[in-house]
């Protein structure tokens, strides 16, 4: 349940109204926005009067929510959520270039990487210090030395690192060590790990999961900001279907359909997505017309040696022409590289 107030409402009148709402048991959370102000109800709203409600000379109307997702739902929030890092933001009208390598491999790698994304304008770097992979025999990634190497990159460049979480038992490490906690597709419904990140302040992109509706995605999105973390991004990498040519069929009506039902930031990554790097160019520039607020890409300076996903790694010149590209689109759709 939404209540909309009307903008001559005053703050002893919010507090009236938030007291009333809360004697019944429910969640009450303002949001201010540019042009309105509403409360959303969060919790069993069966017992709440919306003539009642309504009858208050300061309230515009009362509306339900028929969806089960509350905080992440944009008639709780109206106004696009932007999640600020370091330096950079997620969402609004900048364009977030996330880039690197699928896993870490040396010093030497992910830092010259970092240096040749950050040269070419990417605002993040990526990479994979834990590796889930479907064969237990496939490299499984460097674990705390990959976080290591990530921070010097970090260091040496200036630029926030993602990387992916697997356990709860590592949330205090990435939560002192990681500026964007990612939460890969395996994960998505670990409600367990999403219930633990809902209790630190640190950005989560919350990756869809293998064959998940737009729903249970939003819906594990809740279960984070349920905990009181609301520093959620979304990432489109790709639904599983019958096509066998791509790793995943890129779900580009994602970002539509997110951006209809929530305030959250929403990036796509091509790379994930299409398993074959000739494809990631022209799907990132889909994306980033389709109003995407950012991209992942995977850059690699040896695709062909890596240690992981070679295939789907663009080498740093072709990220760069890229990169061109992108910032003749992003201001088709009212964005910025």
């Amino acid at each position: 349940m939404t209540i909309v107030l009307k903008p001559t409402v005053t703050e002893s009148e919010i507090e009236m109204l938030t007291k009333i709402v809360k004697t019944k048991g429910v969640e009450a959370n303002l949001i201010v926005g540019t042009e309105m102000s509403i409360i959303g109800l969060v919790g069993d709203t069966s017992k709440i009067d919306k003539a009642q409600l309504e009858s208050q000379r300061f309230v515009e109307k009362v509306l339900y929510v028929a969806e089960p997702y509350k905080k992440a739902n944009i008639k709780f929030h109206p106004d696009p959520t932007v999640i600020e890092v370091m330096n950079q933001t997620i969402g609004g009208k900048k364009l977030a270039i996330i880039a690197g390598p699928c896993s870490v491999e040396s010093k030497e790698q992910i830092t010259s990487i970092a240096e040749d994304v950050k040269r070419c304008g990417a605002s993040f770097l990526r990479g994979g210090a834990f590796k889930p992979r479907t064969s237990p025999y496939s490299f499984q990634g460097l674990a705390y030395d990959g976080l290591e190497l990530l921070k010097e990159a970090r260091a040496a460049t200036g630029l926030p690192i993602i990387t992916e979480i697997m356990s709860t038992r590592d949330i205090d490490v990435f939560a002192r060590d990681v500026d964007v906690i990612q939460v890969g597709a395996r994960n998505m419904q670990n409600y367990d790990l999403l219930k633990a990140l809902g209790k630190i302040p640190k950005p989560i992109l919350l990756k869809r999961g293998l064959s998940a509706t737009i729903e249970e995605w939003l819906m594990s999105a809740e279960y984070i900001m349920s905990g009181g973390n609301e520093q959620i991004i979304l990432c489109e990498r790709g639904i599983r279907t019958f096509e066998t040519f791509t790793r995943n069929t890129l779900d580009l009506s994602a970002i539509l359909a997110v951006k209809q039902q929530s305030h959250l930031p929403i990036v796509v990554d091509p790379s994930h997505a299409t398993g074959k790097y000739w494809m990631v160019e022209p799907m990132a520039m889909a994306a980033a017309a389709a109003g995407a607020d950012g991209l992942i890409i995977e850059v690699h300076n040896d695709p062909v040696n890596a240690w992981c996903d070679g295939q789907q790694s663009i080498k740093p010149s072709r990220f760069e022409k890229l990169m061109e590209k992108l910032s003749t689109i992003a201001p088709l759709t009212g964005k910025e590289i």
